[in-house]
């Protein structure tokens, strides 16, 4: 059994992303993820599998979608080709995060099968 003054349960950090514009949505999200996910530009150092609940801001929608995710891949500052520093987030396997997918791919739409560089895979 953890409790809270345990060390060793660190409390997941929590990341506000507010995407404003289609484009910007297109280059961080993550289709690739079965669940769906999202890249988050930062400078503070993750490992792969830690714990990180994101509020996302989606374009013209004023809700802000709660993720309890998980760093599925980390991009370290001065990476090749000069990509954006930071981790990308894996959606848990829920019906919300199965609803946060949709949306954004439906906002998203043609631009989905785009050959646009992304600041993803």
């Amino acid at each position: 059994m953890t409790t809270a003054a345990n060390p060793a349960a660190p409390r997941p950090s929590v990341i506000q992303l507010a995407i404003k514009e289609k484009a910007a949505l297109y280059a961080a999200y993550i289709p690739l993820f079965t669940e769906g996910g999202v890249f988050i530009p930062t400078t503070r150092e993750y490992r792969l599998g830690d714990d990180v609940y994101v509020l996302l801001s989606l374009p013209d929608d004023a809700q802000r979608y709660p993720i309890a995710g998980k760093v599925a891949w980390v991009t370290p500052a001065k990476a090749a080709g000069s990509r954006t520093q930071g981790v990308g987030i894996q959606f848990p396997k829920d019906e919300k995060s199965r609803m946060l997918k949709n949306k954004i791919e439906e906002i998203l739409g043609s631009h989905l099968s785009s050959d646009r560089s992304t600041q993803t895979i």
